[in-house]
């Protein structure tokens, strides 16, 4: 008789390449629909599978995981934030979970850059005005932005990703700083040519820019708020291609409308995937619909980090991006 393959339940749509390779390793349901599941979707999906592989989108919370079936052993999450699943009931109810992470860090780093160049340089704004047909040819005193070459770039959390931006932005001519819970090693601050603040206040007060990429926490949840943003320069911009829920949005408006921020570049949002109208009115803020990490590289080696994951647990070893409350 061939070994019983695991079920695995998909809740979107994985490149088909990824999708693939599950049905020939697993019993794997696909979500061929790509529509986020509903509450009772989820609740039925924890029931009948011995492993969920959920996203961002999914809220896989206490009261979903209370009705989860005996045979539920593992949330394998398709990212590397994990702040959709209660990690702590997971594990107490004897659940792995995993995550995906370092394949990101290019692609994010990429459009944070991205983000680090447009705000000042006002790239939004120009492309809306070609638009709009209001570009009536080339003026010395037209559409002046701000350069970044020689410019402070606070980074706020130095993991992967913020060491990744760092390099880019260096490259840039920027001036690198950074604050972490943990000051890092010293051959990576010489790298880098970064400078460490163990007082956020302090370093906030100082940058030009400061690029998020902490992870949400309880500990994080509106890590910059009122009061931290009003420490900031009025000519500083704000970078976010971390989480939303890190930023106080209805503070961040209101400083940016009031001219006490010069701008901010948005990947995420607080509220996803609503985002505070006021946002959408401002010219100072340039919108992204959380699309860091969205190559097609990025999503294939997200999906075989899942795999990976999974046929590690199920052959009975430790998988290797599994994630424990100690290390929220």
């Amino acid at each position: 008789m061939p070994k019983k393959k695991p079920v695995v339940v998909v809740t979107r749509k994985l490149p088909d390449v990824v999708e693939t390779r599950m049905r020939e390793l697993f019993d794997t349901r696909l979500n061929e629909t790509d529509r986020p599941f509903s509450q009772a979707e989820l609740v039925e999906a924890v029931k009948t599978a011995d492993v969920l592989v959920p996203t961002v989108t999914d809220r896989i919370d206490a009261s979903v995981l209370a009705q989860s079936g005996p045979d539920l052993k593992m949330i394998a999450n398709f990212g590397n934030g994990v702040d959709n699943i209660d990690v702590v009931t997971a594990n107490n109810r004897g659940i792995a979970v995993t995550n995906t992470t370092g394949v990101m860090t290019e692609d994010t780093a990429d459009m944070t850059m991205a983000l680090i160049l447009a705000v000042p340089r006002r790239l939004m704004e120009g492309i809306k005005k070609i638009e709009n047909n209001e570009w009536s040819g080339w003026s010395p005193t037209w559409m002046l932005g701000h350069r970044i070459w020689g410019k402070r770039l606070g980074i706020i959390g130095m993991g992967r990703i913020g060491q990744a931006v760092a390099r880019r932005a260096k490259a840039f001519g920027m001036s690198i700083h950074y604050h972490n819970r943990i000051r890092e090693p010293l051959d990576v601050e010489e790298k880098l040519e970064a400078t460490y603040w163990e007082s956020l206040d302090q370093m906030l007060a100082r940058m030009d820019v400061v690029s998020i990429h902490c992870p949400h926490t309880p500990a994080t949840y509106h890590l910059l708020s009122a009061r931290r943003l009003k420490l900031m320069k009025p000519d500083a911009y704000i970078v976010n291609t971390a989480r939303g829920e890190v930023v106080d949005e209805n503070a961040l408006i209101r400083q940016i409308e009031a001219g006490e921020l010069a701008g901010a570049g948005l990947d995420v949002f607080e509220h996803e995937p609503a985002v505070n109208p006021r946002f959408a009115k401002c010219e100072k803020v340039v919108l992204l619909p959380h699309m860091g990490s969205a190559t097609i590289e990025g999503r294939i080696d997200m999906g075989e980090k899942v795999i990976i994951n999974i046929k590690a647990f199920m052959d009975g070893h430790r998988p290797p991006d599994r994630v424990l409350p100690s290390m929220l």
